[in-house]
């Protein structure tokens, strides 16, 4: 039997605070731990869209979706961006759509599966939004196999 594990908040913050005046702790919270802002991405110079590509930070553990070096990935992984209110204007073009920082800064709620919602850290990934299982770790790919994904 899988013990399930349920998230309990004292209030639903997100809807009563801005995201700057939350405390690191509920900022942290928003997170819903699919992994997408971990993926390598490419920028088109004509359209300026963002791709994702199907390879993640090398940091990134694709089963659990959590980065394994969290507390110390800046000094790590200089170009990693440690997302904050401040830098949230700078970083919108490149979170996914479906991140919960993303929606709230653009007046959307949170989706049904985020775990804040569902109560269930799982949904994200039940739900197929998060990139477990789906991607190739970055440290791990070949530069041939690089070269092929890129051309």
């Amino acid at each position: 039997m899988v013990a399930k594990i349920m998230i309990t908040t004292p209030s639903q913050f997100w809807k009563t605070k801005s995201l700057e005046d939350m405390t690191p702790a509920e900022w942290e919270l928003l997170c819903d731990n699919c992994g997408r802002c971990c993926l390598q991405k490419i920028g088109d110079g004509d359209s300026g869209k963002i791709k994702f590509l199907a390879i993640s930070c090398e940091y990134l553990d694709i089963s659990t979706c959590r980065c394994l070096v969290y507390e110390n990935r800046k000094r790590l992984k200089p170009d990693c961006v440690k997302l904050s209110p401040k830098k949230l204007t700078q970083a919108m073009g490149w979170l996914p759509d479906t991140c919960a920082y993303r929606n709230l800064a653009e007046g959307k709620e949170l989706n049904w599966w985020h775990p804040l919602v569902s109560g269930d850290p799982n949904t994200v990934h039940q739900e197929e939004i998060s990139v477990r299982n789906k991607v190739s770790p970055g440290g791990y790919l070949e530069l041939e196999t690089l070269n092929k994904i890129l051309l």
